[in-house]
Parts: structure tokens; C-alpha cells; sequence
């Protein structure tokens, strides 16, 4: 059985700030990093096998921090990318509440299909090995929600540096 440790990224300006990021790339914030650091001392013991990131910045940041006690190389997959938000990218979350979803969204059926080809990906690249998978908050959910058979609003918020434990 393969055992995944699914991370949310470290807070990032952005994030603090309200801001829709999507699939830009994002930075850490001071915060953030100190979020990553401690998941780092808290899995410092604990086996790991193979750490992966979204490959957008504030995820292989994270990963990074992560993975530096296990010298483990952080492995990349467009997989794990946020929710790709069209033409919300970059607004003030705030004022998006009651506005028309742009035609350039990503849908959810993608976002989920995606999310299952995530899971499929670490069952057949990682058998019975230890997996720490480094996300963001709506993929994250999608593949919790694909893993556990429910819909999207099923599935509790990951709060910034939370680690959630799927076994595969």
C-alpha cells in the first residue's frame, strides 16, 4: 500500500493578501515559510520515499523545506497545479462574490479528472512507498474528494502547511 501525505503550500503574499493566484507561480511569505519549517521538524523522523511538488514556485518551496532532513531531490508534476482561475487570476478574492465565471475557468470535471490522475500517477510510480505530495487548496481537495468518493464541498478547507494522509 502506498501511503500519501498530501501538504497544502505555505502561505504566500497572495494568500494573505486575497488574492486569486491560480497557476501563477507565488512566493512565500515570512509566515509561510515558518509553516513549512515546522511541518519540516514535525516529519523530520518520520520515513519518507519520495516527496513531490506542484510544479509552481510556493509548492516546490514548501517541498523543499520539507524534504531537506531526508535529502530527498523534490520530483515535479503539472498534476498537482492549482485550479487554473481564467480571468480571475490575480483579483482581490473580495470582490468576485456574485460575479459571472469567466468561459476560461478550468472546469470541475477537469479539475477532478486531474485530480484522479494524480492518484493513479502515485499508486503506479510509488508502490508501497511513502508519499509526501506538496499541493494547493483546491487541488488538493479535488483529489480528496475523488480519493473518498465525494463532492468538493464534502471535503473540509486544507488550511496553509496542513498535511492530510490518503492511503493508496
Amino acid at each position: 500500500m502506498t501511503t500519501l501525505y498530501l501538504v497544502r503550500h505555505g502561505e504566500t503574499v497572495d494568500n494573505a493578501n486575497q488574492i486569486m493566484q491560480g497557476q501563477t507561480q507565488g512566493e512565500l511569505n515570512a509566515n509561510g515559510i515558518h509553516q513549512a519549517e515546522q511541518v519540516r521538524e514535525e516529519w523530520r523522523e518520520k520515513p519518507l520515499d519520495v516527496v513531490i511538488a506542484s510544479d509552481l514556485k510556493r509548492s516546490v518551496d514548501t517541498a523543499t523545506i520539507i524534504a531537506e532532513p531526508h535529502h530527498l531531490e523534490v520530483q515535479t508534476t503539472p498534476l498537482l497545479r492549482e485550479r487554473d482561475w481564467g480571468d480571475f487570476t490575480g483579483r482581490f478574492i473580495p470582490d468576485l462574490k456574485g460575479e459571472t465565471w469567466p468561459d476560461n475557468v478550468e472546469t470541475l470535471e477537469n479539475l477532478l479528472s486531474r485530480a484522479g490522475e494524480f492518484i493513479t500517477y502515485v499508486k503506479e510510480t510509488y508502490p508501497g512507498k511513502k508519499v509526501l505530495a506538496v499541493g494547493h487548496g483546491i487541488i488538493n481537495k479535488a483529489i480528496q474528494a475523488v480519493y473518498y468518493g465525494k463532492s468538493m464541498s464534502e471535503v473540509q478547507r486544507m488550511m496553509n502547511a496542513e498535511v492530510r494522509v490518503l492511503e493508496l
